[in-house]
């Protein structure tokens, strides 16, 4: 049982980037329709697929499981393999964004829930279209400056340049990597 409790609440790492990039597609379509329709309920799906997969993946997420059974297998041409950890933390910063907006709407304080959204609309934006996920990039800054040994392998998704395959080191480093970075 702790055993399919542990894989429920894990997180897929190396993560598929196509995949991940749809998503973020899906949440730039909800955060746009929330601050078109300017409805909180609009809030709820939207803060807890952000939940869902910061605890499980796409395993508990609605989009996560549209994208990922359905959608992304159709799509053609290479999937490339991304770190999980820095994709994850870049959820829990959704959670943040989307939760914290949850809370002002409720809070009576919906210009704080617009300005909020529309900065994770930005940042879904960028990784949909463009592949630069700045949770990756913030995850990256701050393992960085934790320990001398972390390298640009984090996920950056080419930005400023390919900078994934430059190194072997852990991430966290306190953590066993799944897979060899050196193959990213």
């Amino acid at each position: 049982m702790l055993g399919s409790v542990r894989r429920l609440f894990s997180f897929p790492d190396p993560v598929d980037e196509t995949s991940a990039r749809l998503v973020a597609a899906g949440v730039v379509a909800q955060a746009a329709l929330f601050l078109v329709l300017r409805e909180g309920w609009v809030l709820v799906p939207l803060t807890y697929g952000f939940v869902a997969r910061v605890l499980t993946g796409p395993t508990l997420s609605p989009l996560g499981q549209l994208v990922t059974r359905v959608v992304s297998p159709r799509v053609p041409g290479d999937h490339r393999q991304v770190p999980g950890p820095p994709k994850r933390f870049a959820q829990g910063i959704g959670v943040a964004f989307s939760g914290g907006a949850s809370i002002a709407r409720i809070a009576g304080v919906p210009t704080v829930s617009y300005v909020l959204i529309a900065a994770l609309t930005l940042a879904a934006t960028l990784e949909a279209v463009a592949a630069v996920c700045l949770g990756c990039i913030a995850y990256r800054f701050l393992w960085s400056a934790r320990t001398a040994t972390t390298s640009a392998n984090v996920c950056v998704s080419r930005w400023p340049h390919e900078t994934h395959r430059t190194t072997t080191t852990r991430f966290p480093p306190d953590r066993p990597s799944r897979g060899d970075p050196a193959n990213w």
